[in-house]
């Protein structure tokens, strides 16, 4: 994929160089952009799920990265000195779901933080380009800003980061979650 925009709020950027985390953050882009993934560029043509799917493995084959339970932050990931970890950062992925649910991605990105669990989440969103291939209800990177910048503004007082990815160029369709009756 493509890193299309990167939007840091409440010094998230500074943060992420004072604690040391840039290696993570760096990391998470290299994630991104390792992970393959090319679209039938035709509006709603693919599934966010096989998406979504496609970057979990990515994470998974890094092997380092710590996969949450339902209910939490997707992937955390420690930097550590000896044996004493120093800081924490925390990724949510919104590439299948509803664009209301990143919501809830921000407030568990908040309790983590206000727990002292993490340090900076980043969330990961598809581009205004991409979102046009997913079905119309999955967020973009503009249903981002909107519910930080304007509906829940509490998020802009968080070290949050908005990572924007976009496909890598035509293909098939990606395969569509078939709805349970």
């Amino acid at each position: 994929m493509k890193i299309t925009e990167i939007k840091y709020y409440d010094g998230s950027r500074k943060k992420l160089c004072q604690l040391g985390l840039a290696d993570l953050f760096f990391e998470i882009q290299e994630i991104m952009l390792s992970t393959k993934i090319n679209l039938m560029e035709a509006k709603d043509a693919n599934g966010g799920a096989e998406v979504r799917k496609l970057i979990d493995n990515t994470f998974q084959v890094i092997g380092t990265w710590d996969k949450a339970t339902s209910g939490s932050i997707d992937w955390m990931k420690s930097i550590r000195f000896n044996r004493t970890f120093i800081a924490t950062i925390g990724v949510e992925v919104q590439v299948s779901a509803r664009s209301d649910l990143l919501i809830r991605d921000i407030v568990h990105l908040r309790n983590k933080i206000q727990a002292g669990e993490i340090e900076v989440g980043i969330i990961v969103v598809p581009s205004e380009r991409m979102q046009l291939y997913l079905p119309d209800r999955t967020p973009s990177i503009k249903d981002a800003k909107k519910y930080i910048e304007q509906e829940f503004q509490e998020a802009m007082t968080y070290p949050i980061v908005l990572m924007a990815v976009e496909h890598d160029g035509p293909g098939y369709a990606l395969q569509k979650q078939k709805r349970k009756s």
